[in-house]
């Protein structure tokens, strides 16, 4: 059994090569964010968000050699900001404090269009990634057999139950229950629930049947990041044993090319999106009588300086008594309040 362990989820990584093209098996993209830029590490530089079922990727659509890799279990703490600039008006800026390599990072993407809710989707597929650890960790003593029935994950097929199975963690050993699924391999004693284990085929670094004082056993080890424990079974009879160690290399190998990583996530249908390349799609302000106002403000103004020296010819000042200060008089047709309420009120 040759797995590659996953990483794409616990590590940091920066400037991967073509970092939009080398996601790994079972990787999928669940949203793509466009218009971001990486404010502390690519001032000034657009990108894209890809935010997958395993990690955040940023890249640069300037130049694809900048990039990052966020995995989800490498995220300390994520919020976003408002903020305010001249240049892009109110947008957001979402900020994450991540860990990696003994090392604390900070990043900082933030929306160049004009949208409060961009990054929704990311703390959305987070929450999911959160509450699906099961598919992608080790279980031991955990609640995932409740009055002797598993707790069945969604998208997760039972194919094989077999009563009789001895666990030989312990000098005694103790009778249960062995389940395989399509994602794991679920082990119950019968005369305590809670005594149980719970291992996604992605820790499992090999599966053998070996000698032990208990006669033949199926022996498991995990991989380092599953705790690289050496997990013992006993199935009588030794044909049944054989049929059960054929079964689970068949479900691992066909597991190990199309891995399930529990994140399922589906975007909302009336999601609002961000235009990608072009401003010509920015939401207008509510119709209403606002409209009105704006519309006068905006005439007044092009009425007045559309042509080179009309504002010198213009009208001659007089003292307003609702300002408190001297102004040009009027156009006709117009009022101060036209002129001063440039927003709608409500």
């Amino acid at each position: 059994m040759n797995q590659k362990p996953v990483w794409e989820d616990r590590e940091v990584k920066f400037d991967i090569p073509s970092i939009y093209k080398t996601l790994r098996s079972g990787e999928r993209i669940l949203d793509v964010l466009d218009s971001v830029e990486d404010t502390k590490g690519n001032s000034g530089d657009t990108g894209r968000i890809l935010a997958t079922n395993l990690r955040i990727v940023w890249y640069s659509v300037t130049s694809y050699r900048f990039s990052l890799s966020i995995g989800y279990a490498c995220i300390l703490t994520m919020n976003t900001k408002t903020v305010v600039s001249k240049l892009r008006g109110t947008t957001q800026a979402l900020h994450i404090l991540g860990v990696g390599a003994n090392s604390r990072f900070e990043f900082i993407f933030t929306n160049l269009l004009a949208n409060t809710k961009h990054f929704a989707s990311i703390f959305d597929i987070y929450r999911l990634y959160q509450a699906s650890t099961v598919y992608r960790e080790l279980k031991l003593r955990s609640s995932v057999v409740t009055a002797g029935q598993l707790q069945v994950l969604p998208q997760e097929q039972l194919f094989n139950t077999i009563s009789g199975v001895w666990n030989l963690s312990s000098d005694q050993g103790n009778l249960g229950i062995l389940i395989v699924s399509n994602v794991r391999l679920v082990w119950y004693a019968e005369m305590n629930n809670s005594f149980n284990i719970s291992l996604p085929y992605m820790q499992i670094a090999t599966v053998r049947i070996r000698e032990s004082k208990y006669g033949p056993a199926l022996v498991i080890q995990t991989l380092e990041t599953g705790g690289s424990y050496v997990l013992g079974f006993r199935i009588d009879p030794p044909d049944r044993l054989g049929e059960v160690y054929k079964e689970l290399l068949s479900l691992h190998s066909v597991y190990t090319e199309t891995p399930v990583f529990g994140v399922f996530y589906e975007a909302p249908a009336d999601k609002e999106r961000p235009p990608s390349q072009t401003f010509d799609d920015i939401e207008e302000l509510e119709q209403g009588a606002g409209t009105e106002i704006n519309s006068k403000f905006t005439a007044y103004l092009a009425d007045g300086t559309g042509q080179e020296g009309a504002t010198a010819r213009g009208r001659k000042p007089f003292y307003c008594k609702e300002l408190g200060f001297a102004m040009e008089s009027l156009k006709e047709g117009y009022t101060v309040k036209d002129l001063w309420d440039v927003l709608p009120s409500q």
